[in-house]
C-alpha cells in the first residue's frame, strides 16, 4: 500500500491557490473559446483570405457586446454578493 503524501498548512494553502489561479485560466480560456465560436457562426458567411468590411463590424460588435455583459454580469454578481454581506 502507498501512502497519501501529507502537506503542511502551508502548502495546502499553497495548492490550493494554484489550483484556483489555473480553475480561472480555464474560465477565461473557455469564454473566450465561447466568444470566439459565437462571433464566428453570427458574422462569417464564408471563409476567404481576407474578412470584407460587413464581417470586420460584425465580430467587432460582437466581442464588444460579448465583453458589456460579462463586465455587466460580474459587477451585478459582486453587487449582490455586497449586499448580502
Amino acid at each position: 500500500m502507498s501512502q497519501q503524501p501529507q502537506f503542511s498548512e502551508q502548502e495546502q494553502r499553497e495548492l490550493a491557490s494554484f489550483l484556483e489561479a489555473e480553475n480561472a485560466k480555464a474560465r477565461i480560456q473557455q469564454t473566450v473559446h465561447t466568444l470566439t465560436d459565437t462571433c464566428w457562426d453570427k458574422c462569417i458567411s464564408k471563409v476567404n483570405n481576407k474578412l470584407d468590411r460587413s464581417e470586420e463590424a460584425c465580430l467587432s460588435n460582437c466581442v464588444e457586446r460579448f465583453l458589456d455583459t460579462s463586465l455587466f454580469i460580474v459587477k451585478r454578481l459582486e453587487d449582490l454578493r455586497n449586499s448580502a454581506v
